[in-house]
């Protein structure tokens, strides 16, 4: 076997670990009823893909060997400790009368998994902060890290509310299924909320070297439809609305060495008009509802910037009214930061400094960079060179996002320069 074959065949696994990982894991955690199980067979999986397939190819349907080789693998973990816990070798008995010939009947059956998963995840027998935090790490694969940036939190904690989330699963017998229609609404907020989180790390990665991770958001809109298609609410089409107006403007948000660059700086002919004008219909139907919500009105608001043709045409003062319903109805500083910058707009940037010198003096965003960058900006357009500088730094300290450094430090340097 040449090291030709073997390379091409360890690209051919990085690429099917790249797409479908999270795929078999949802299935794995289905067909064993464990995560930690199921997160090892995962790993099992993958490392006999690369022994064998640079000598047996690539299987037709990568997802489907994967997960019965992962779940052969577990079987036989479980046997092997049996020495050890009886209870495990019982557990190895049951899972294999389950049956290879259902197991691969379901594997073909996968669509719904990660969906089946977030509401398991999202049961609420779990803490709010644990079902967000263990959806992302299962669904999404996210590490403690870059969910804790998410959190405005530190990893230790992270790290420990999934471990006690995954005990509950097991020790509640939490089941793996999506609810019964009845019980679908009660949970769906935490559902969105998750969802959102993702969409969120994908539409602006908290940390590396790019600005954007495509897998997430694309996979935080996959689930939107699929959720939409389980629970055709106002809220789920807002928020679906909502991201795919978001994701349109993804080719104009940066240039083409990685460099980031602001809405109002963005070649508007590169947004993808296919996804507004999608957004906008479920927007539309969401309002028409009449039973809307936040997501539905940050929807609205992103309606508006994509219906301008240009910067100077958006229609800020509607923005701003937006965001005074939004403030009524999901009260948040960010939403009063998001506001303030719209009102900075409309007014001129001292009326929009005021604001965010308040919002900042309360202390809840004193560790939000965009805070601090927005209260920058204003600084520099009113010509306070200092005030500019000193808030700059201040958001250049928080950010780990590459893209964005660079972009605060050429900001930077034009104001001390």
């Amino acid at each position: 076997m040449s090291e030709e074959t073997v390379e091409l065949a360890r690209r051919q696994v990085d690429a099917v670990y790249r797409s479908d990982s999270r795929r078999v894991l949802a299935t794995l955690i289905r067909l064993l009823g464990d995560f930690d199980l199921a997160e090892e067979a995962l790993h099992d999986a993958f490392r006999a893909a690369v022994e064998q397939w640079p000598s047996d190819g690539v299987p037709a349907n990568p997802r489907a060997w994967l997960v019965s080789t992962g779940r052969f693998k577990a079987i036989d973990a479980l046997r092997r400790r049996a020495r050890f816990d009886a209870t495990l070798g019982e557990l190895a008995e049951r899972l294999d009368a389950a049956g290879t010939d259902r197991a691969t009947r379901e594997v073909d059956d996968v669509e719904d998994d990660r969906l089946r998963l977030i509401f398991t995840c999202c049961h609420p027998a779990l803490p709010p902060d644990a079902q967000v935090a263990l959806t992302l790490r299962e669904i999404c694969g996210l590490t403690t890290e870059e969910i804790a940036r998410a959190f405005l939190t530190g990893a230790p904690t992270v790290a420990q509310r999934i471990v006690r989330a995954k005990a509950k699963i097991r020790d509640a017998r939490i089941p793996y299924q999506v609810p019964a229609r009845s019980e679908l609404a009660d949970r769906l907020h935490t559902v969105l909320h998750v969802i959102y989180l993702v969409f969120n790390e994908g539409y602006s990665a908290s940390l590396g070297g790019s600005l954007t991770r495509a897998d997430l958001s694309g996979e935080a809109i996959r689930l939107g439809k699929l959720l939409l298609d389980l629970l055709p609410e106002p809220e789920t089409m807002g928020l679906l609305a909502l991201m795919l107006l978001h994701e349109s403007r993804r080719g104009a948000r940066t240039s083409p060495t990685g460099e980031l660059i602001l809405l109002d700086d963005q070649d508007r002919a590169l947004w993808d008009r296919g996804m507004i004008a999608e957004g906008v219909a479920l927007v539309e139907r969401a309002l028409a509802s009449r039973r809307f919500g936040p997501y539905t009105l940050q929807a609205a608001i992103a309606a508006i910037h994509a219906a301008a043709p240009a910067a100077a045409a958006t229609d800020w003062a509607q923005i701003v009214g937006l965001y005074d319903v939004l403030l009524r109805t999901d009260p948040s500083p960010v939403v009063e930061l998001n506001r303030a910058v719209a009102v900075a707009m409309r007014d001129g940037p001292l009326a929009g400094l005021v604001l965010i010198d308040a919002l900042l003096a309360r202390g809840e965003l004193a560790e939000y960079r965009f805070a601090h960058s927005a209260r920058a900006d204003l600084c520099r357009r009113l010509g306070r060179t200092e005030d500019a500088r000193a808030s700059y730094e201040r958001a250049l300290a928080l950010t780990r996002q590459e893209a964005e450094r660079r972009f605060l430090e050429r900001r930077l340097a034009e104001v001390t320069g």
